[in-house]
């Protein structure tokens, strides 16, 4: 299939919204000074949770981080190209995985009892599990923030474990990620958007 196939393919959300979400969204770095609410955030997340993680088990975290204080925590704990972007973001969302996400499995998974007990000792499976599915939920939030008007600057290099020492003591929650969020300024960034891989590139059809 061939890109102009593919753009010209009818889509089942409108136009408006796909440029929102997709064609006109960029990796951001500028900032209006409109403010973040938590109406908004919760709003990004009552989307980004229905997407499909295995056995329902949403281990994602999130820390969020608005406070003058709190920001200061965080920013020596990113790789020093990064910490300029945590000082000018709204608000910086740490992404962390829950290993003992099985712990709400009883609620979230009833369709088979007893997996939370089975998953309990099985440490090494749960942190394999809680990483990738919140690896994916990750995915989720960044296209739901863009669905409620707000804009992301996802970015990982930081020291995982000074931020886990820093927020996380005594949770067992691993970080991955920090997500900056607000209103983007202009594009949000000063750069063209990078040439992405046509469906021929990244597509075998059997």
């Amino acid at each position: 299939m061939t890109d102009t196939l593919l753009e010209t393919a009818p889509l089942a959300i409108d136009e408006t919204a796909a440029d929102r979400i997709f064609r006109q969204a960029r990796t951001t770095s500028q900032w209006t000074d409109a403010e973040v609410t938590d109406a908004q955030l919760q709003a990004a997340w009552d989307l980004a949770k229905l997407g499909p993680t295995a056995m329902n088990t949403l281990p994602l975290r999130l820390l969020v981080v608005r406070s003058a204080e709190a920001r200061q925590r965080l920013v020596p704990h990113m790789a020093e190209g990064n910490r300029p972007k945590v000082e000018a973001a709204p608000v910086s969302l740490v992404l962390a995985a829950d290993p003992a996400f099985h712990e709400h499995l009883d609620e979230l998974f009833p369709v088979y009892p007893g997996i939370r007990e089975q998953l309990a000792p099985a440490t090494e499976v749960r942190e394999g599990m809680a990483r990738k599915n919140a690896l994916l939920q990750a995915g989720y939030l960044v296209v739901a923030l863009r669905a409620v008007g707000l804009a992301a600057g996802p970015m990982d290099g930081m020291d995982f474990d000074g931020v886990d020492g820093e927020f996380f003591a005594g949770t067992g929650w691993k970080s991955f990620m920090v997500v900056n969020v607000g209103v983007a300024e202009g594009e949000g960034s000063p750069y063209p958007r990078n040439p992405r891989l046509a469906f021929d590139q990244v597509a075998e059809v059997l």
